[in-house]
């Protein structure tokens, strides 16, 4: 059974709505209150890979195990070299090394694409995700109290950052995702695991 990561494209949607709909459903991991549709999924999938930002999934035996992208964290120009990333594996395959082993590629496409800093946001409480981001590098930065209100009650969101690269003196732009998969870098990356 070997495992393969790769680029998500749009005809991932069903599979990455089988993981992430029972987190919207029963969980206040996402804040949000419905499930988005397959049509929703696909343009976010698109929004990202559009706006060069990495979507990255892990397949066994065309199952989805999980997956982990990065976007954009503010709006602001001067923001551009910072992404905000997300991981997610599916419940039967938790607790084997897919999360980090996802978030490790997404950290190395974001370093050969010239992104310097990467944060996240976690609803707590949530030891698994807060231990899981602690792991690959992660440190705390301070929690916003009473952030989201779902299921009747409000949750405080924690706020993690890494480093990715040292900051050089004058940025570039980043490298566009469409340029970096014609690498051989990209070829180190992806694969079979």
């Amino acid at each position: 059974m070997p495992t393969l990561l790769r680029l998500a494209t749009e005809d991932d949607a069903p599979q990455i709505l089988a993981i992430y709909a029972p987190i919207v459903r029963e969980t206040v991991i996402s804040f949000e209150y419905e499930v988005p549709t397959e049509v929703e999924m696909r343009g976010r999938i698109r929004g990202k890979l559009d706006h060069d930002y990495p979507w990255l999934v892990m397949e066994r035996d065309g199952d989805l195990l999980g997956y982990a992208y990065a976007g954009r964290w503010r709006d602001r120009a001067a923001y551009d070299w910072t992404v905000e990333t997300t991981v997610y594996v599916n419940a039967n395959a938790r607790r084997g090394g897919i999360g980090r082993t996802l978030y490790h590629a997404l950290f190395t496409v974001l370093r050969l694409q010239g992104f310097v800093q990467a944060v996240a946001g976690i609803t707590l409480p949530n030891d698994p995700s807060v231990g899981l981001h602690e792991a690959v590098g992660f440190i705390s930065t301070g929690i916003t109290h009473n952030a989201g209100y779902k299921f009747g009650q409000w949750y405080g969101v924690g706020f993690f950052e890494m480093a990715l690269q040292p900051p050089p003196q004058v940025p570039v732009p980043t490298l566009p995702i469409a340029d970096l998969v014609q690498t051989a870098d990209w070829q180190a990356i992806v694969g079979r695991l």
